[in-house]
């Protein structure tokens, strides 16, 4: 009996001419041209690797700094930080809300002062950093930019991404905090900003990766996270912005499945409907719109906590999947996140897995080595056909927020999620040491652990600070930004000099709530 892809389409035994479409060049192209089917750019890791970016950041900003500057001694040339829940949610770690939650998944930040020990000696000049931040990125991101200026560093040197992608909050997350059109309206800011203070900074990593970990199947996580790049385009456009002036700085974010075939084809697929959808529907002309760079992390959801070592060798396939797909930057998990927080022993073994695809193995010696294969071009046009389908769906509802307010994309996700956990729990799907092939004893596994001493240790810094600081510059520098919120005039201005007087997250993000409201959703049965 054939196989099924993650996607539902069938994989025949054996491919042949037949089974791809005519046009094949056309539809291909030379690598660094449109349609950008091969790779965005034309020599690809032939000139030069991929960015191996590690994913990290745990309890006070003097702890991950610790992990950050043994990343960069290791040979990791970008940082990606990790937030707990309080600062994603824009709360301080004195909230009530923050209660038990600080520094837990992440590194708790509050303040000016926290950001500059958490890239304490870091070259921010050199090294480019990643922020998993979304409904307060502007907040992070202007704290960032404060910190480099305090080195001397000017804002055109910055190199790096915020993930800034609140709708896929509303389908597959949760981390919102304003609603859908407000959001837009912050995100939209943001591009106007960066546009001319920190123009080589990637603006927002348009993300698939959050949808597939809640269950997108690759069809779904390209569909869903291309409508809303789509919206956020049109976003920007409608506030007055030419497409060509911010669509060069969107990236996105996609996810890497242990089935490397369907994993290359869906990358493929998703370059080629991007570089359409900027040219045909918004008129892009600058090439640069029209491709599509994306930052890749292995798929955590396929970690197991039972024989954790095995993971290696999942993360490892994972990561060769993104490669062969053409990647930009790719982050591998620690064999031990099934369970905690990564050792420094698992962070630097997941980077050394990076390190061997590229210096060891010959999948760097050519540019898209699957091109032309049977199998992969007619799963890549399979895929392309798929999410075009589900796009189209999202159009019908009158775009990706109509969509979401529907909870069309959630329950599509939903039923897919579902679908996979009947496959495991029956034995159809196969999760080595799971539900085949499991060990009887297994060796005992110390994880890592946050301290519990933090959230009272973060809580007597903001009181100090609190104390230290000119409060009615504060007051002022917010009263500044809520105007600007409730007109129409640009909030990043007046939010930095909040910022930069020491205003906290929490604060800043609760003037905006003042003014904006809070996203509540609306239950779908």
């Amino acid at each position: 009996m054939p196989r099924a892809s993650e996607s539902g389409f069938p994989i025949p035994p054996l491919y042949g001419p037949d089974d791809v479409a005519d046009g094949l060049a056309e539809r291909l192209g030379a690598p660094g041209e449109y349609p950008y089917t091969r790779g965005v750019y034309a020599s690809m890791y032939t000139g030069r690797p991929w960015t191996m970016r590690q994913y990290a950041g745990f309890g006070t900003a003097k702890e991950s700094n610790e992990r950050y500057r043994h990343l960069v001694a290791q040979g990791t040339g970008g940082l990606s930080v990790a937030f707990d829940l309080p600062t994603q949610m824009g709360y301080d770690s004195d909230d009530p809300v923050a209660s038990g939650e600080v520094g837990k998944v992440g590194v708790a930040i509050d303040s000016l002062e926290d950001m500059r020990i958490l890239f304490d000696q870091i070259p921010l000049d050199t090294v480019s950093t990643s922020m998993t931040i979304n409904a307060p990125a502007s907040v992070l991101l202007l704290l960032y930019a404060l910190v480099a200026e305090e080195k001397g560093i000017a804002g055109s040197q910055l190199t790096g991404t915020i993930q800034n992608d609140v709708l896929k909050e509303y389908i597959a997350r949760g981390t919102y905090i304003y609603p859908p059109q407000q959001s837009l309206r912050l995100i939209t800011d943001i591009f106007g900003y960066c546009r001319t203070e920190l123009p080589k900074w990637n603006t927002i990593s348009i993300s698939g990766y959050h949808m597939a970990e809640a269950g997108a199947t690759p069809t779904q996580e390209i569909a869903f996270t291309l409508a809303d790049g789509i919206e956020y385009v049109r976003a920007a456009v409608a506030s007055g912005q030419d497409v060509d002036d911010f669509a060069p700085r969107l990236a996105f974010f996609f996810v890497s499945r242990t089935t490397l075939l369907e994993e290359v084809a869906k990358f493929r697929a998703a370059r080629r409907i991007w570089a359409r959808v900027m040219k045909e529907e918004f008129g892009a002309k600058d090439p640069k719109s029209m491709m599509l760079r994306f930052h890749t992390q292995t798929a955590g959801v396929q970690l197991t906590a039972q024989q954790p070592e095995v993971n290696l060798v999942r993360v490892t396939v994972q990561g060769l999947a993104a490669v062969l797909g053409g990647t930009q930057s790719l982050h591998t998990n620690s064999y031990d996140e099934a369970i905690a927080l990564p050792t420094v022993k698992a962070a630097t073994l997941a980077l050394r897995t990076q390190q061997v695809l590229a210096y060891e193995t010959d999948v760097t010696a050519t540019v898209d080595p699957f091109a032309g294969s049977y199998v992969m071009e007619a799963m890549t046009d399979e895929v392309e056909a798929g999410a075009r389908k589900l796009m189209d769906q999202v159009e019908e509802m009158g775009g990706a927020v109509a969509a979401i307010e529907k909870g069309f994309q959630k329950s599509e996700i939903e039923q897919a999620a579902y679908s996979v956990a009947l496959g495991i729990d029956s034995g159809e799907r196969v999760v080595v040491g799971l539900n085949r092939y499991r060990s009887e004893s297994e060796e005992r596994y110390e994880p890592l652990r946050v301290d519990p001493s933090i959230e009272a240790d973060q809580r007597e810094r903001l009181r100090v600070l609190r104390a230290g600081r000119d409060q009615v510059a504060v007051d002022r520098a917010i009263e500044a930004m809520k105007a600007a919120a409730a007109g129409t005039d640009n909030v990043l201005p007046p939010m930095r000099e909040a910022l930069k007087e020491l205003a906290t997250v929490g604060e800043v993000c609760g003037a905006l709530r003042e003014v904006w409201g809070t996203y509540t959703p609306q239950e779908f049965f």
